[in-house]
């Protein structure tokens, strides 16, 4: 499944290859995540970073209806995770906002969800030391002229989640 009208760019900045989708609404945000969804695998995680409001969790429901899930879509801010599981898939996502430090995110047993399903990281920046080496990260900005605009900066770590980042441009 490639994404078709929405425009991307390659951007190389201080050496390291990123990729950016424009968003122009809530659909098009959705659709790329569906995209995503559709290539992931047991074990990836997908950090979401940006400000609030910038379409983390319009994102999120965008990767879950890819399952069917996306009427189950909250926001985990005070549960700190959501559990799904569909097809013998786990999904979690998780929202670390409101941690106070990364010995809470380990208390809580956060590092064993890595390996058991493809993990969802919203505020995920907070808890990037402590991420695997493979894993995507998604920085969302909002265009300061047109509020239905989105940025969406992609990074891949590892070599299997460039080329799935690759393989999402049209």
């Amino acid at each position: 499944m490639k994404i078709t009208n929405i425009k991307y760019d390659y951007k190389l900045i201080k050496g390291e290859f990123m990729f950016e989708f424009i968003s122009h609404n809530e659909n098009e945000t959705k659709k790329i995540a569906v995209t995503l969804a559709s290539k992931l695998e047991c074990g990836d995680i997908v950090v979401l970073s940006g400000d609030l409001g910038s379409g983390k969790t319009k994102f999120t429901e965008g990767l879950l209806s890819y399952w069917g899930l996306e009427d189950e879509v909250s926001s985990p801010t005070f549960t700190i995770v959501n559990e799904h599981k569909k097809d013998n898939t786990n999904i979690y996502h998780l929202d670390v906002y409101r941690l106070a430090n990364m010995g809470e995110f380990y208390s809580i047993g956060g590092t064993e969800y890595f390996s058991t399903g493809i993990c969802v990281i919203e505020w995920g920046e907070l808890i990037e030391d402590i991420l695997p080496q493979n894993y995507i990260k998604i920085k969302f900005s909002k265009d300061e002229k047109d509020d239905t605009v989105r940025y969406l900066n992609f990074k891949a770590y590892g070599e299997r989640l460039k080329a799935v980042i690759n393989e999402l441009k049209v």
